[in-house]
């Protein structure tokens, strides 16, 4: 009997060990997605300034097509934020728009409450090109040990990843709808 309680725990604190090695490298993630989308730039710019359009092409709500969601300020403007309560309200955040070169750029913040806290940012660069208007959406997220050690355990990276593209097509697709 202490053989195998000797082998559980040593596999136990190996598997620990090597999650918090794991972990480490998940402290500061930065996912970078691309799309090239067929459009004016003002279309294309505006599908992602104005919140009211994010419904549009959230995977968020493709995935909880029951989540609630409010704006808050000025619509298309620094500070107007997009509330939401999805999955019963167990998901419950809001994204802020943080600056905006027109045309160009638009930064978001978010403050995730349910079902973990987080504070990632979303970064968008709207660039001109014989295809179309090149999307690219730059993902970061801060987190703490503990939090990086779960984000290992269940894969949620992958997941974030899978999600941002998923968000990009969806982006693609409303512009493509629309002309």
């Amino acid at each position: 009997m202490k053989k195998i309680l000797l082998i559980i725990g040593i596999t136990l604190i190996a598997f620990i060990t090597f999650g918090l090695y794991k972990a480490s490298g998940l402290k500061s993630i930065e996912i970078v997605t691309t799309t090239t989308i067929k459009g004016s730039k003002q279309e294309v710019f505006d599908m992602v300034k104005y919140l009211n359009n994010f419904p549009k092409w959230s995977p968020f709500l493709v995935q909880d097509p029951t989540q609630k969601h409010d704006i808050k300020g000025t619509d298309g403007t620094v500070g107007a934020q997009y509330h939401w309560i999805g999955n019963k309200g167990e998901d419950v955040g809001y994204q802020e728009i943080a600056k905006i070169d027109e045309l160009n750029f638009i930064g978001k913040k978010c403050d995730i409450q349910k079902p973990f806290v987080a504070k990632p940012t979303f970064e968008y660069y709207f660039t001109e090109n014989s295809n179309g208007i090149e999307v690219k959406e730059v993902f970061k997220l801060e987190s703490g040990l503990m939090d990086a050690f779960f984000l290992w355990v269940f894969g949620a990276k992958a997941e974030m990843e899978k999600t941002n593209q998923q968000g990009l097509d969806l982006l693609n697709k409303a512009v493509t709808i629309k002309n």
